[in-house]
């Protein structure tokens, strides 16, 4: 695939990263020529200086015969152009854009202007409300590192760290069965401190090992109790910043918790106050010590801080723990500062451009794939694949999954045929139309599991 990435930025750069390890052909446009080199001296791309939405800068980049065009600047007009440039003039097949502002997304518009007849993007990213869908899980899911829906929900995917005092830690994975008998549930993944290990039935689960497992969504919490004691449901959340993923979060949260928001900005906080309904909005500095005391975030389940600042949250998390919050989640941008912080004080550092980053990856990958996601901060993926072909075409169809030989460090899951979830053993035989969820453990081999479920030219 040829692709095109209009955007130097964090999304943009962890697009390439993501892109440039599976695919050969990726150029990448920006005003800024400072960021082109940094991407240039790590990565195997091409980089054009110059406006994306121009034609001839695009046509420099190659877009004549690319396959994509993806513009993620921070621009939603100069990505919206660029994508019109590419349909008009040279029909690029794919234009992917990111789009931010809630005026563009709103439904009472959105159909109406992005279609072929007036503004050509095939697919929208709005980052912001993904990242916002992405905390929301976690915090319906008290304990889990990471929650991931397949399937419109109906099957889950969640990471999370096993502790000594879960049933099923010091033991055997095949034992799993016999904790709850009537609970299905596959172990896809297992991180311990020597990295990834590929589990079977023999692999023992260990005190802080990070686990990743696959069940129906109504049985996630009973296989989540044998790893780890329940939490209780969080009930108070305090907030630091108020910006777009802090509006949107305590928007849709603000009927079922008690929240707070921290806004350093006295005119923001004015209007977080006027659009929010049953949040508290405080204006002052989410790492003024007094401030926390006095709304006592000794009591708080969970502070998120999601400012646009990576010092401010990480300073402002650290605080909060060490004044008694239960839990911190915090948005930290920059790669290193996440690995560093995640796990420490900080229980779970989000980087914005990783869920953003999953979001675009489905539309470029060649199987059919409804959706893909980084996890580990990009360590490894899971995947959504419709399984198509017959017996003569397909390599999995027909066949058990036993019989099927998968690249290394995958895992095929779980399946969902007909509305049901299928939790995957060796005698599960694939059938056309499944939805099966695949789990690699190291992304270098997704293009391996693509080719797997490829189908062969005589189903056409």
């Amino acid at each position: 695939m040829k692709i095109v990435i209009v955007g130097a930025g964090q999304v943009g750069g962890t697009l390439a990263e993501n892109l440039a390890r599976e695919y050969n052909d990726i150029t990448v446009v920006d005003i800024n020529e400072q960021a082109l080199r940094a991407l240039q001296d790590r990565l195997d791309i091409r980089t054009v200086a110059g406006t994306g939405s121009h034609p001839n800068v695009l046509v420099n980049a190659g877009i004549e015969d690319a396959d994509m065009l993806v513009a993620v600047t921070s621009s939603d007009e100069v990505n919206i152009i660029a994508c019109q440039v590419a349909y008009s003039l040279f029909h690029t097949p794919t234009k992917i854009a990111r789009i931010r502002s809630r005026n563009y997304t709103d439904p009472k518009y959105q159909a109406k202007l992005f279609n072929d007849k007036h503004m050509p993007v095939d697919v929208m990213i709005t980052p912001e409300q993904v990242v916002t869908d992405y905390i929301q899980k976690l915090v319906e899911q008290p304990g889990a590192l990471q929650v991931l829906d397949f399937a419109d929900g109906s099957i889950q995917l969640v990471g999370l760290r096993a502790v000594k005092d879960g049933p099923l830690v010091g033991q055997q994975l095949r034992t799993l069965k016999d904790h709850m008998p009537n609970v299905d549930a596959r172990v896809a993944a297992v991180f311990g401190k020597d990295g990834a290990v590929f589990p079977t039935g023999d692999t023992v689960i260990e005190d802080g090992d990070e686990v990743f497992f696959v069940a129906a969504r109504n049985n996630i919490r009973k296989v989540m109790s044998e790893l780890r004691r329940l939490e209780k449901p969080y009930q108070r959340l305090v907030i630091a910043g108020g910006g777009n993923i802090g509006f949107r979060l305590a928007k849709a949260l603000e009927n079922d918790y008690n929240i707070k928001i921290i806004e350093c900005s006295t005119e923001r906080a004015r209007h977080l106050s006027e659009k929010l309904n049953k949040t508290v909005v405080l204006n002052g500095s989410a790492t003024d010590q007094e401030l926390l005391l006095d709304e006592n975030i000794d009591k708080a389940d969970v502070f998120l801080a999601l400012t646009n600042d990576d010092e401010v949250n990480i300073l402002a998390s650290l605080l909060a723990k060490q004044l008694g919050a239960r839990k911190v989640m915090t948005l930290i941008s920059n790669p290193v500062y996440a690995d560093l912080m995640q796990g420490g004080a900080i229980d779970i550092a989000i980087s914005p451009q990783q869920a953003t980053t999953s979001s675009l990856l489905a539309h470029v990958h060649q199987a059919d794939m409804l959706s893909v996601h980084s996890l580990r901060r990009g360590a490894a993926e899971a995947l959504e694949i419709i399984v198509h072909g017959d017996e003569k075409s397909s390599k999995v169809v027909g066949r058990a999954i036993g019989d099927i030989k998968s690249p290394p460090g995958s895992t095929l899951a779980a399946l969902v045929r007909n509305g049901e979830v299928i939790i995957a053993h060796h005698d599960t035989v694939i059938e056309s139309g499944d939805h099966v969820i695949v789990f690699v453990v190291d992304k270098s081999n997704t293009k391996a599991v693509e080719k797997l479920f490829a189908v062969g030219f005589t189903f056409f």
